[in-house]
């Protein structure tokens, strides 16, 4: 089985795509530990943007290792793709996390775990003008009501309002906007870069730019560093590196629209991990439902006519 074969067949690209919604699911209870240890308070703002920088950035150093060492691919990247790496590095890695964790900071978390979902709306909104194969359409719509429903019953009565706020609201909503734009660019530049190549370098110049903003304003030596926080450091790290990567070989092969609904299972997944990881919190039947409903959305879109029809590659 060659590697196209691994991200165009319909049975791989579930396993792949839960597996990614799995692993980023699992950074909210990763990221909670994470700022206990270091003795963070919710708002200190710079502290997290500078650890989203670190993170990311070691999760690209080792996507260039497993280049390297294992997959035997060039690291070079040529003059012309320099700049839309930077601008995709801008999009996926800065600009995202930084509207994220401000935005996260200014709003419940209820609001925050919904219109961190919005980002699916925006890919299947932007699919639909992009390309002519992945129009809007039934099915699409059905997922993305389920999956919205999904998101809304397992995140309810946790603190939503009608109160909006730029800082709150809209910087989830513009961070939601910076990661679908930054999808579309991720499936234009995979026709030419490997997508772990494409991983690495935007990461790394995304990242980069992360510690830049952040760093300076954090005093190193007030922060407590236990080898707990190392441990999931080390893991935050290799979460991203894989389920960036393999995301973005999905994103090659894949529809943009159709794949996207898949990420309605990453808060649904972080709900039922911050259940096995965090002591304060509980088992709820809205977790099985929001389950349910998610699945039916991503089956409503991912259903095919014909038994084992595979994906075809976008123009």
């Amino acid at each position: 089985m060659n590697w196209k074969d691994i991200f165009t067949k319909p049975f791989y690209i579930i396993i792949i795509a839960l597996f990614c919604c799995i692993l980023w699911g699992s950074a909210f209870p990763v990221l909670k530990i994470s700022y206990t240890e270091l003795q963070l308070a919710p708002d200190d703002l710079v502290e997290k943007i500078a650890l989203a920088g670190v993170r990311f950035f070691l999760a690209s150093l080792l996507l260039f290792l497993l280049l390297v060492l294992v997959i035997k691919h060039p690291l070079r990247i040529n003059k012309q793709q320099l700049l839309p790496l930077l601008l995709l590095g801008i999009l996926q890695t800065t600009l995202q996390y930084f509207f994220f964790y401000i935005g996260l900071a200014h709003t419940s978390g209820m609001k925050g775990a919904i219109l961190n979902s919005i980002g699916t709306f925006f890919v299947v909104i932007l699919a639909h003008i992009f390309y002519k194969n992945d129009k809007l359409n039934w099915r699409k719509s059905l997922g993305l009501i389920t999956g919205f429903s999904g998101i809304l019953l397992i995140n309810w009565g946790q603190g939503f309002s009608l109160n909006l706020s730029f800082l709150g609201e809209g910087f989830l909503i513009l961070a939601g906007l910076s990661g679908a734009f930054g999808t579309i660019l991720t499936k234009h530049l995979t026709k030419e870069i490997h997508p772990f190549l494409l991983t690495a370098w935007q990461m790394l110049l995304g990242s980069s730019l992360l510690l830049i903003i952040g760093l300076p304003r954090v005093n190193l030596t007030e922060l407590t560093y236990t080898p707990t926080f190392l441990i999931l450091l080390i893991y935050s790290a290799v979460l991203s590196a894989l389920a960036f990567s393999l995301w973005n070989s999905l994103l090659k092969y894949s529809k943009a629209g159709e794949i996207a609904i898949y990420r309605f299972m990453i808060p649904v997944a972080g709900s039922i991990l911050s259940v096995i990881l965090l002591p304060e919190d509980h088992f709820s039947v809205k977790m099985i439902g929001a389950l349910m409903l998610v699945s039916v959305g991503i089956v409503a879109v991912n259903k095919r006519a014909e038994e084992g029809q595979q994906y075809p590659n976008n123009p």
